[in-house]
């Protein structure tokens, strides 16, 4: 039976009951200990002075990172300015969307996309997909934490670039389960570990170094079996020294479990 009663780590917070469920449909153990919560910034200044360069016609193109994101800056914009402004205002813009997320409140809203970027829908692609357009004045909606990368990316080409974020990543109100995860594996008791974004990696080792088990945790993950959903996580693992063994052939929750469960029932 795949993972055969191996004890999996997940640190999925929305979808922790649904990723438990798909561990133990795979003969696994699950251990789910939900990571973070999406927290609306506590000022929303920099969402307001957007709208006001977006409303007076100052972007030619945006690039919305995240669904949630998105949805943020309506609802954060609809408090001041008319229901539906914002929406009509990206209309008049060339839309980048970076995954499927994105694009379904896209169409929710009946918004013309010009670009959607490919799977595994990480900032290369944004960067690939939106190459010899001809827009000068980008905006990009940021997510949790900002994207460096793209952001250089854009600039490189003499783009001028206006970021607008409007949630952070915080950790979850009741750190008791990922505290106890940490605990887990520092003590050798995690045979497989998935990784869903990235933000994942990066309180597992702030708690982990909270408890003061950060080697330990870092060691007791080489060992394990990690899986990660794509490339940006991936290479947060590496940031810490791990090394994902597998990522799924479409960067999807199931896919991950899934293949996941498929690769170390045949080890």
């Amino acid at each position: 039976m795949p993972f055969n009663g191996l004890r999996v780590l997940s640190l999925e917070s929305r979808r922790a009951t649904e990723m438990a469920t798909l561990i133990r449909k795979q003969g696994g153990d699950p251990i789910v200990a939900p990571s973070m919560r999406e927290m609306p910034l506590e000022s929303n200044a920099e969402a307001f002075a957007f709208a006001e360069r977006l409303f007076g016609g100052e972007f030619e193109m945006i690039i919305l990172l995240t669904g949630v994101g998105t949805r943020y800056l309506d609802r954060i914009l609809s408090t001041r300015y008319e229901p539906g402004k914002f929406a009509e205002a990206l209309r008049q813009l060339t839309v980048v969307v970076r995954g499927p997320k994105p694009a379904a409140v896209m169409r929710e809203w009946e918004i013309p996309m010009a670009v959607q970027a490919p799977e595994p829908n990480t900032w290369r692609e944004v960067l690939s997909a939106t190459e010899g357009r001809s827009e000068h004045r980008v905006a990009v909606q940021e997510y949790g934490k900002t994207n460096p990368e793209l952001i250089d990316g854009l600039k490189a080409r003499g783009l001028e670039v206006t970021t607008v974020r409007v949630y952070e990543w915080g950790l979850p109100v009741d750190t008791a389960p990922l505290r106890d995860a940490v605990h887990r594996l520092a003590e050798g008791k995690i045979d497989v570990a998935l990784f869903t974004t990235s933000i994942q990696v990066a309180h597992l080792f702030r708690i982990a170094a909270e408890e003061h088990l950060e080697d330990a945790v870092r060691e007791a993950l080489k060992k394990a079996r990690i899986g990660s959903i794509g490339p940006t996580t991936s290479e947060e693992l590496m940031e810490y020294g791990i090394r994902a063994a597998m990522e799924p052939s479409h960067p999807k929750m199931g896919l991950l479990v899934n293949e996941a469960a498929a690769k170390w029932s045949a080890a």
